[in-house]
């Protein structure tokens, strides 16, 4: 079966670099519009992650039952429609309301376009493959912030071009030849296996999320500077480690990489919360990029490697999931903390929950190799 991979990454690209330039844009623009405070930043930043945690399972499991391709434009189109949706909100629900429709379209059009990829590849390469389509994903988070700072004002304008992009890629691409099969029952969904790394990987999730939500806004409070860019140097020291790195998930295993991972963070994110100059701020943000970069792909290979025969679209959907809600969650509670205590206490409790991350890692820690390859 011939599936238009390059088409389906670029459209994957170009909705979550619309979705990344959000978390740049959102934590000055609540404040400056609707006079928000880090509450209300961070709840505008972490809902859309609400409405892609709840949507991703049940995008996988139509797309493994052979309806990629609408569930794919469905994504699209809501994608679209909430990046109008932010730039015209004339008000903080309603602009929260087309955060949740934003995080929807995301979780379809990336849950549903990885199954249409993997059906037209050999069971020996899905793994590979799946990692390499990931980038389009994570390549647009990480993009995304520095696509909005050079945007400027016209941030939101930005957005909706992108959003339109995807969608138009979708839409002049054929659904590739291939059999709809039934649809796996819904209590499949929520496996047992899952559980274990899923608390690890939503832990993980939540230090992201106070990095995305808060970390402009503590580096402007602080008066340390880089606020404008900071995000980007993240992006980068991600993009890079998950690039040059996911060979270490297969060399030394899922488990062994989270638990290293994690541990860096606990010392970015600290190194965040302490930091008073420019260079110490960079260089923790930096740390902070490399520590979650395959924090993704290792979670994912010790979630195969304990679920088998589970359906890619489902497992892939059900761990992002996790991920998803960790970053949710980080917006308005650490926005909550930044109020009550100041940013450095934030990311102090973010670095506890890499912490507790790193516990569970050490516990579930078995010596064996991966056996699902990133």
């Amino acid at each position: 079966m011939t599936v238009p991979v390059k088409r389906l990454w670029a459209a994957v690209l170009c909705g979550y670099l619309a979705f990344g330039a959000a978390l740049q844009a959102l934590p000055t623009y609540v404040p400056q519009r609707y006079g928000g405070g880090p509450l209300a930043s961070g709840t505008a930043v972490g809902i859309a992650f609400l409405a892609t945690a709840c949507a991703r399972p049940f995008a996988g499991w139509l797309a493994d039952g052979g309806r990629s391709r609408p569930v794919v434009l469905i994504g699209t189109a809501l994608t679209a429609a909430g990046a109008v949706g932010q730039m015209t909100a004339p008000n903080l629900p309603l602009l929260l309301v087309a955060r949740l429709i934003m995080g929807a379209g995301e979780a379809a059009l990336f849950s549903a376009a990885l199954p249409w990829v993997l059906a037209g590849t050999r069971t020996a390469q899905r793994g590979r493959v799946a990692g390499w389509f990931g980038l389009s994903m994570w390549g647009g988070l990480a993009g995304g912030p520095l696509i909005a700072a050079l945007a400027g004002d016209l941030v939101w304008w930005t957005m909706v071009a992108l959003a339109g992009t995807s969608m138009a890629l979708v839409l002049t691409t054929r659904q590739s030849h291939g059999h709809a099969e039934p649809l796996a029952r819904i209590r499949d969904l929520a496996p047992s296996g899952i559980k274990l790394p899923g608390a690890i990987i939503g832990l993980a999730a939540y230090c992201y999320g106070t990095i995305a939500a808060l970390l402009v806004l503590r580096l402007r409070a602080g008066e340390v500077g880089a606020d404008n860019y900071a995000l980007t140097v993240f992006a980068v020291a991600f993009l890079v480690t998950r690039f040059a790195g996911s060979p270490l998930v297969d060399r030394y295993g899922g488990r062994v990489v989270a638990a290293w991972t994690v541990g860096l963070e606990i010392v970015a994110l600290t190194g965040i919360a302490i930091a008073d100059s420019t260079a110490g701020a960079l260089a923790s943000t930096a740390l902070a990029g490399l520590g979650l970069a395959l924090i993704y792909p290792a979670c994912i290979s010790m979630t195969l490697d304990r679920v088998r025969g589970m359906r890619p679209g489902v497992s892939m959907g059900v761990m992002t999931s996790f991920w998803d809600l960790g970053v949710m969650a980080a917006g308005p509670v650490g926005g909550l903390v930044a109020e009550q205590f100041g940013f450095p206490t934030a990311f102090i409790a973010a670095a506890h929950a890499a912490a507790a991350s790193l516990l569970l890692c050490l516990v579930f820690l078995r010596p064996r190799r991966a056996t699902s390859p990133r």
